[in-house]
């Protein structure tokens, strides 16, 4: 069974890989769209850093998981 524990411990790992995967994609797109249209600078920016901020909690929730079952699961 402590082996199990493990296991769910790396899957929940995933979840912050996969929210530095979406954080490289999320500048990307906002660096391309800036580039092409530097007009729109500050509003594009707005919405940027929200969907960050959004992305940014996923990782996080990942982590307090984890620490969950590293903490308290037996």
């Amino acid at each position: 069974m402590e082996g199990l524990k493990y296991i769910a411990i790396a899957l929940t790992t995933l979840g912050m890989g996969w929210t530095a995967h979406a954080l490289g994609g999320t500048f990307t797109s906002l660096f391309t769209s800036i580039s092409r249209n530097p007009e729109a600078e500050e509003k594009i920016g707005k919405y940027a850093f929200i969907a960050a901020a959004f992305v940014e909690s996923m990782g996080l929730f990942s982590l307090v998981v984890a620490l969950l079952l590293i903490f308290f699961v037996n």
